[in-house]
């Protein structure tokens, strides 16, 4: 006796093995990340139902660690693997950043940005410091401030950059209304840090702003001062 009833389709842990992570919407790798679901509720529906009760992925990763607790079907065991797996990437990055000269790799400067500020709420000001090599040596937040400004003090990041022994800087704060295009206090800003590193003979990279997934570079558009 023949039949025409297809095999079950692949779980996510499967498909992620046999076809690559890429092949994988959100809601899948989100359930191998939490591995298991809930009584009557599959990991895969319930992957689904958090990133909508978020928002959207980014908006499960920009939340706070209370925030994932009290997530229906996440908790502490889940919110500890979620927080991990995304510190795991910054720090993926910023190995890579060490090890190879940051000019070169423009893109992944970028990224590395957008992975640190592209959800956040209320803005922040970072500085990348690097060697004589370009590499990375650390970053280390600058400022923090409200949803439409940050108080940065230039003699603050001097103090930084010459703690960290950095023959190089790169800043970049993010807009978290979502335009990435700098204001004149933005290069008010630029140029003053430009002029207090020189005076320690610290080089300003570059001035990185970045709009959730959008990162617009000073230095590309002749604007660092």
């Amino acid at each position: 006796m023949t039949t025409n009833l297809e095999p079950p389709p692949d779980r996510p842990r499967e498909r992620l093995l046999r076809l690559g992570p890429a092949a994988l919407s959100d809601a899948e790798l989100l359930a191998v990340v939490l591995c298991t679901g809930l009584p009557g509720r599959p990991v895969l529906a319930l992957a689904q139902q958090i990133i909508q009760h978020h928002g959207g992925l980014r908006g499960l990763l920009a939340a706070a660690p209370a925030t994932l607790r009290a997530t229906p079907g996440v908790g502490s065991a889940k919110t500890c693997q979620l927080l991990s797996v995304l510190e795991l990437a910054r720090r993926a990055i910023h190995e890579e950043l060490a090890h190879g000269r940051a000019l070169d790799q423009p893109d992944l400067v970028k990224q590395y940005c957008v992975a640190l500020l592209g959800d956040r709420r209320i803005e922040h000001c970072l500085a990348l410091y690097l060697d004589n090599g370009l590499r990375l040596i650390a970053t280390g937040e600058v400022a923090r401030g409200t949803l439409t400004k940050a108080a940065v003090y230039p003699r603050e990041i001097v103090r930084d950059a010459l703690r960290h022994h950095a023959a190089a800087l790169i800043l970049t704060h993010n807009h978290p209304s979502g335009r990435a295009e700098p204001s004149e206090a933005d290069l008010r800003l630029t140029r003053h840090i430009r002029r207090a590193l020189a005076l320690v003979e610290v080089r300003l990279v570059d001035h990185l702003i970045v709009a959730g997934g959008t990162v617009l570079s000073l230095a590309e558009h002749g604007k660092l001062g």
